[in-house]
């Protein structure tokens, strides 16, 4: 498996720097499997594609403001972009975080973002990480809400607006923790959630934060060697008992987003029994994997060369995902977070 059996053209006209009018006014594109047919519709069509008893896995995480902008105490500007609390850290005074600055950040150096809210750089870690401990009265997350900026993709070209505050979240975000969304989730309206759950689908939810690790680069050329991000997830009893009920009766999985997937294969039994529970997830989904839980999937159009392309990739075969992104460039559907949606069943 190589980096290169996974890219493709991509005009970048077509890359959505913003989101469409209303949330469900996005299309669809269709895969089959069993047949390998693909058809183009509208995102409201994705009702049809449901069967009384399915299930629909969705991810509650919510985004936080992520990105804290300050200045040194020299008057230096700085960027400080909250990556995940420190691990065994409990009081959210210490986070992995990345940095940005005219001049690298030493250990020591203590950044102000706002009167009674700063940070302090306590040391390098892994590469391109560091610790850094906040200072603050009040809550913490108080603080973030007010100074914090949403951390858009690197690939959108434009600063975040008021608008980004509701449209790059879910219509179900509920759990604080992810500094980028699972995006597939954004075409969904409460409207859409009631349809479904009319026509007899159960929908369940869990929990993935969704790390900035969905944007770093493949940077070897053999796959395999690829180290993935770990996300902390959360699978509650109740979704756990939910799926192995469906799973007993032949009903169908519906993921919700490569999050979604990721969780629950993360936490899938070599029996295809889900566990409850959380922890960190660190699989790596790409071509050969044998899926143990997600029998369909919905997700949008991913970069090139990311593990995510991989990921629909192992779930539906390359040649017909290529294929399927080929149809979506000359159809000129919209890419990436803000972009179009694909549904593979």
């Amino acid at each position: 498996m190589q980096l290169t059996d996974f890219d493709f053209l991509l005009p970048d006209e077509l890359i959505a720097q913003v989101p469409v009018a209303t949330r469900d006014a996005s299309r669809l594109l269709c895969l089959d499997r069993q047949f390998a047919t693909i058809e183009s519709k509208q995102f409201v069509d994705i009702i049809e594609y449901f069967r009384p008893g399915d299930v629909l896995v969705v991810n509650d995480t919510k985004v936080i403001p992520a990105r804290l902008l300050g200045q040194k105490q020299t008057g230096g500007k700085v960027e400080v972009l909250l990556v995940r609390p420190y691990p065994g850290e409990t009081a959210d005074e210490e986070w992995l975080c990345l940095t940005k600055s005219s001049r690298s950040l030493r250990a020591g150096t203590v950044v102000e973002f706002s009167p009674g809210f700063s940070a302090e750089v306590l040391e390098e870690t892994e590469a391109p990480y560091r610790r850094v401990r906040f200072s603050f009265s009040g809550a913490f997350m108080d603080n973030v809400e007010e100074v914090g900026h949403l951390p858009l993709p690197p690939y959108i070209k434009r600063e975040d607006s008021r608008e980004d505050r509701s449209r790059y979240q879910t219509v179900f975000a509920r759990e604080k923790g992810a500094v980028a969304a699972p995006t597939a989730g954004l075409h969904f309206t409460e409207k859409i959630l009631q349809q479904l759950v009319a026509a007899g689908v159960e929908v369940l939810s869990l929990t993935l934060h969704v790390g900035l690790g969905t944007f770093l680069p493949v940077r070897v050329e053999d796959i395999r060697q690829h180290k993935m991000h770990a996300e902390l997830f959360s699978i509650s009893t109740t979704t756990a008992t939910a799926v192995n009920l469906a799973r007993k009766e032949g009903r169908r999985i519906f993921a919700l987003g490569t999050t979604s997937a990721r969780a629950l294969e993360t936490a899938a039994t070599d029996a295809g029994l889900l566990s409850a529970g959380s922890g960190d997830s660190e699989i790596f989904i790409y071509p050969g994997y044998r899926f143990k839980i997600v029998d369909a999937l919905i997700t949008n159009f991913h970069l090139p060369k990311s593990t995510l392309l991989m990921l629909v990739s192992a779930f539906a075969g390359r040649d017909f995902i290529l294929s399927a992104y080929r149809q979506a460039v000359v159809e000129r559907f919209r890419f990436f977070s803000y972009g179009d949606c694909m549904l593979i069943t």
